[in-house]
């Protein structure tokens, strides 16, 4: 053993013995000393030149010296890099600030452009954030729930590849008992509002979404809810912005009131859109965007009297309002609690005149002016008690007041603006102890310095803020208007009002007029969906919403920019994602909302035809996904025992969807929704709906072919099948005594419908019925006659296509009823003659089959025809 080891070791020497050359030295350095070594090697062969210049000839030929280049960059001196091109004398002031001011331009413009960049790299993150998020939510929203956990959209998803139906996974997530409370809340104002538009009146629908949202802030205040309290106080007060944007009152006269006739009674459905959806630069758009500014400054200013009411009765000893409930004495006791601190007023505020007025005063009760219309004279008599003291102190001021109180635009001539711009520029502009408050008041009075929007230690709040810039915005002549105030908030964006408090950019978007971007910033919130569906509603109902084409619709956001054009929000995609959620379990109320898809029928540009169309879409779509039954039928229509048609809730509102007649309607709804359900595989309420529309021979038609695929059931067990069968059951008796689709369909519905009771039969043992009913449809021949068997095989081709399926189902079942009875006769107790006689014509019978079958054997299967072999056999032994 050890030679043999000896002699491995000595072979596997001698393998290399062939390459050692005695005359080389051998390598006894380490792997970081070989590469060392193979470096310094490298480095001294020539090859490097020349690889520099075939680099230089290929620059060269775009003409450029790369020589040239390498020895400028080796020469450059960077310590001299911000000193002047020229020496300065060391006296040489007026050339040492001119480089110091080309050295400041240059770094402002270096600092802008970097602040530019890391703010567009900002902006870019931001949206590819919020695009993602949008994407996502889209996703989660196709697949049936919201993005919860990973596990339940991976299950969501299988639902949906895996389920039957396309249509079943596209409802929405399971809601929570709070989002059902919301939902009903505002439910109610839809269907009023539907109501009414069917009754061809006027509904305030803002002030029933005002209700609804103000019964939901009760509800979370005595629930304690400390998320809802805030959305749902947000949302009164943006609803309260919308009713004083469009004038709407909050409560109409009945009809039945001796002076509000139909014909007298204000419109409110679309009465903004021609001029809303129009050229915006007319002068009718001038004047909506000023309405809609003097709106929301009103709505501001309720806002803030109500500030005031609340503040004053939760510290009434420290108001000391006394006996004296005027506004002048309430707004005193604001200020005082406010200013007043310590037997003193803040510093900076001038106290005037012996009832110690003082401008901070007058600017309150100026304010209240436009925070609670109706107040200005209240305001101008405050003034007029003081008003030696203010002119002694300020010259022609009341004169100056007087004339913007009576204004009805709040707007002064230009000398008073002019001399007023004088004061402001002597006194107030640079001056550090100015009264903010009447500086405030000097700038609301003359319109001065539009461009400086803020004032301090009075636009505290973004709601003064607003109302300061609202109250300056006057003229759209001047400044922009409406429209350059909206550029000013859409460029400081979502973050920089959102800080302190959730949820006012969509207010704010909405008191400038931005309604589409209101809606959709209201959307973005899950807690706030139900309430921008709501508003989007209130919106198309004024007429104040711009719908998008179906070509521009985005399927992530319904919300569409376009830099050639103006804002644009899918209602019909809004409300769809909003009904979804409940769709199967209340189509009734669905259907309500679907309803205010065909507000905006009359949007130009083919746009009104669209959502109509879109709107039928969305009401068949809620038919085949609505849930079976009573409230199925309801919504649809049906017929009642005696074969009377009653009308649905579909039918009743056709004239909110547009259909102009009851042809329109069923080719429209009835018959394509049938065809959807039979897509759907909703066979039953398919054939309903096509009888509804009275498109017999198609209902006649689906019914045989629905028969026919019951039959392979097991006798029915299945509820479809037997909702079919009660379907046909009814149809057809119905038809059989109107005379209705009298041809082979119907009579294969027929004959299929026997061939069920046979089956039924057999179940329950009763074999000689089922050889009875077999030879009443007479499908087989039975009576040994040849000729006659052959020419019904013959005609076997020209039956209905239901009954050529399930040759394989009857023939066997009345073969197994023949040796079913043969059996039975065989083992009687009757006579012998008798019983022979029986058995003989049974065995004719199933010849007779058999003959029958061999005809057809290739329209059946080897296993079926062997089966029925079999049993002849038996019937023949």
């Amino acid at each position: 053993m050890a030679s043999d080891l000896s002699s491995l070791l000595n072979s596997s020497r001698a393998l290399n013995s062939h390459l050692s050359r005695p005359d080389l030295p051998s390598v006894n350095l380490s792997l970081d000393q070989i590469e060392a070594q193979s470096r310094r090697l490298v480095s001294r062969q020539p090859g490097a030149s020349s690889d520099a210049d075939r680099a230089n000839y290929l620059l060269a030929q775009a003409h450029v010296d790369a020589p040239a280049l390498a020895n400028s960059i080796a020469h450059l001196n960077t310590s001299t890099t911000f000193s002047p091109l020229q020496p300065l004398q060391d006296t040489d002031v007026a050339g040492y600030l001119r480089h110091a001011h080309e050295q400041n331009l240059i770094s402002t413009i270096e600092e802008g452009r970097r602040e530019t960049q890391e703010h567009f790299y900002r902006l870019l993150e931001e949206r590819s954030h919020k695009d993602w998020e949008a994407k996502k939510r889209r996703v989660f929203e196709e697949l049936g729930g919201r993005a919860t956990s990973d596990s339940k959209a991976l299950a969501e998803m299988k639902k949906s590849f895996h389920g039957k139906a396309a249509l079943a996974a596209s409802t929405g997530p399971s809601l929570t008992l709070q989002m059902q409370s919301k939902m009903m809340a505002y439910d109610r104002a839809i269907s009023e509002l539907n109501a009414a538009r069917l009754r061809g009146t006027s509904c305030p629908i803002i002030h029933l979404l005002m209700q609804a949202a103000a019964s939901l802030n009760s509800e979370a205040r005595i629930s304690h809810c400390v998320e809802c309290q805030p959305s749902s106080q947000q949302m009164l007060q943006n609803f309260h912005v919308l009713a004083k944007i469009t004038n709407e009152p909050p409560a109409l006269p009945p009809v039945e009131h001796a002076g509000a006739h139909i014909l007298n009674a204000p419109l409110f459905e679309r009465k903004y859109a021609r001029v809303y959806l129009g050229d915006s630069d007319s002068r009718e758009a001038a004047a909506l965007r000023t309405q809609i500014a003097k709106g929301s400054r009103e709505a501001l200013e309720d806002q803030f009297w109500d500030i005031i009411e609340r503040t004053i009765q939760s510290r009434p000893m420290e108001a000391r309002l006394g006996g004296d409930p005027s506004v002048a004495n309430k707004i005193r006791a604001f200020l005082l609690m406010r200013y007043y601190k310590n037997g003193q007023w803040e510093d900076r505020i001038e106290v005037i005149g012996p009832h110690s007025l003082s401008l901070v005063s007058l600017c309150g009760l100026n304010c209240t002016t436009l925070y609670a219309p109706g107040h200005a004279q209240e305001a101008l008599d405050e003034a007029l008690k003081s008003q030696q003291a203010i002119e002694h102190r300020e010259d022609s001021f009341m004169s100056h007041f007087r004339s913007w109180v009576e204004s009805p635009e709040r707007r002064l001539p230009k000398p008073h603006r002019d001399h007023l711009q004088t004061v402001y520029n002597a006194h107030m502009l640079h001056s550090a102890s100015a009264d903010p408050f009447k500086l405030a008041l000097y700038k609301l009075m003359g319109k001065l310095e539009p461009s400086r929007r803020t004032v301090p230690q009075v636009t505290m709040t973004t709601e003064d803020w607003l109302w300061f810039q609202l109250a300056m915005k006057v003229d759209e002549e001047e400044e922009g208007g409406l429209r350059g105030l909206t550029e000013v908030l859409l460029s400081y964006g979502e973050r920089h009002f959102d800080g302190a408090k959730k949820g006012v950019w969509p207010g704010v978007l909405l008191m400038c007029g931005q309604f589409e971007r209101s809606v959709a910033a209201l959307w973005e919130h899950p807690e706030t969906e139900i309430e921008a569906v709501h508003l989007a509603i209130a919106l198309a109902y004024h007429g104040l919403l711009r719908v998008p084409s179906r070509a521009e619709t985005s399927d992530i956001s319904p919300l569409t920019l376009s830099p050639l054009s103006p804002p644009a929000l899918s209602l019909p995609m809004l409300i769809w994602r909003y009904v979804r959620q409940f769709v199967k379990m209340d189509a009734k109320e669905a259907l309500q909302y679907v309803y205010c898809v065909c507000l905006s029928a009359d949007q130009g540009d083919g746009v009104g035809r669209e959502n109509v169309e879109t709107a039928w879409e969305l009401v068949r779509r809620i038919i085949v996904l609505a849930h079976s039954g009573p409230a199925w039928e309801e919504l649809v229509g049906g017929f009642r025992p005696d074969g009377t048609r009653f009308s649905g809730v579909i039918e009743q509102g056709a004239a909110l969807l547009h259909l102009q007649n009851t042809a329109q309607y069923n080719e429209q709804i009835l018959i394509r929704a049938a065809r959807d359900s039979e897509e759907n595989d909703r066979i039953p309420e398919a054939i309903k709906l096509y009888n509804l529309a009275g498109d017999y021979g198609t209902v006649i038609s689906c019914l045989a072919q629905a028969l026919g695929n019951t039959l392979t059931q097991a006798a029915g067990e299945t509820e479809k099948g037997k909702i079919i069968e009660r379907t046909a059951v009814e149809i057809l008796r119905h038809y059989e005594r109107t005379n209705r689709a009298v041809g082979k369909d119907r009579d294969a519905a027929v004959r299929l419908l026997r061939i069920r009771e046979a089956l039924n039969a057999k179940s329950s043992g009763r074999f000689d019925v089922v050889l009875e009913i077999m030879e009443s449809t007479d499908l087989i021949p039975l009576d040994g006659d040849v000729a006659k068997i052959t020419r019904k095989a013959e005609e076997f081709k020209d039956l209905h296509d239901a009954l050529q399926r399930n040759l394989q189902v009857y023939l066997p079942l009345t073969m197994e009823a023949l040796a079913a009875v043969h059996q039975s006769i065989k083992n009687s107790a009757t006579a012998e003659t008798t019983r022979q006689m029986t058995l003989t014509t049974l065995r004719k019978k199933s010849r007779s089959l058999m003959v029958f079958a061999g005809i057809l054997k290739y329209r059946m299967s080897p296993d079926v025809y062997s089966y029925l072999a079999r049993l002849d056999v038996e019937i023949a032994l």
